[in-house]
């Protein structure tokens, strides 16, 4: 049998956002010039109540300083600590918006949350396209596939480009570990068998994490292969199977937090990171379900 052609090298530029350590993406054939937006980040000050798109504005300078053709919004899950800029992205291009198929799951489940079954149908259509795993798509000519990757939430998945595989809240850099799997319908034994297929992928595959929280205070980093971290992500060499993972991811999330953003955002995310539709006085308001969560930190 002949041997396989390597795959495609994507131009990647990381954009850190340091206000949720969010890392955004644009990922570019480099011979059509053609690209895609991963994993927008819409600005929003909880303090205030103030939105923004400086963040994604940023992403559309970089798309034309480059010469670069949009082709792609794409998000990799509805995330739990800041808002998606896909739907200003949509409304600013007319580019085409992909999520995971399973987000409808998702959304069924905060819907019931959010008490919001008639605004927000939990069907996926706020997106251009669902996808199924294992699904292939193309950025220019450049193959891309989508691999469910569930654990962190009921709908992630991760994005694989060529040789670039865009993972989120799966894995971080190696010294930071693995993603928190305790959100409604996060699972740390669903979370290895997602890092589990992640790690099978080739050793020189170049893995793009969705946060940066710079342990010890280093700078922000992004960027790290298959290989490096079997070497040495700081969980994965400790836990050497699934029930010893689960065991520690469990009793690592038992003392986190619930993300500051976690009841803001998610109910702008399952609509496709489009904010609620303004009330009678043209006024738009978020809605913050009390006794929702588990995990108040009183002490």
């Amino acid at each position: 049998m002949a041997d396989r052609d390597p795959p495609m090298r994507p131009l990647v530029e990381g954009f850190f956002e340091k206000r949720t350590s969010s890392i955004q993406y644009v990922v570019a054939d480099p011979d059509t010039k053609s690209c895609a937006i991963i994993d927008p980040v819409l600005d929003f000050d909880p303090n205030s109540g103030a939105t923004a798109t400086y963040s994604a504005d940023e992403l559309l300078s970089c798309i034309d300083d480059q010469g670069w053709k949009l082709q792609w919004i794409l998000d990799t899950h509805p995330h739990a600590d800041h808002f998606s800029a896909a739907g200003y992205l949509k409304d600013r291009t007319g580019v085409a918006t992909a999520i995971g198929e399973r987000v409808v799951q998702v959304q069924k489940l905060w819907q019931g949350i959010y008490n919001v079954s008639d605004g927000c149908p939990a069907d996926g259509w706020q997106w251009d396209r669902l996808f199924a795993d294992g699904e292939r798509f193309k950025i220019g000519n450049i193959d891309a596939e989508v691999l469910f990757a569930p654990g962190h939430t009921l709908a992630s998945i991760t994005y694989l480009v060529g040789d670039a595989a865009f993972i989120h809240d799966t894995i971080f850099m190696p010294d930071g570990g693995t993603a928190r799997a305790d959100f409604p319908g996060g699972s740390a034994r669903a979370l290895w068998k997602s890092i589990q297929r992640l790690m099978a992928l080739p050793d020189e595959t170049r893995l793009f994490t969705g946060h940066d929280y710079c342990p010890g205070g280093r700078k922000p980093a992004w960027e790290s292969t298959v290989a490096q971290q079997r070497a040495e992500n700081s969980h994965l060499t400790k836990a050497k199977n699934e029930e010893e993972f689960v065991a520690l991811r469990e009793a690592r999330d038992r003392d986190l937090p619930m993300p500051k953003l976690i009841l803001h955002s998610l109910q702008v995310n399952i609509r496709g990171g489009r904010l609620p539709e303004p009330e009678n006085n043209g006024k738009r308001y978020l809605k913050i379900p009390l006794d929702a969560l588990e995990g108040a930190p009183w002490g």
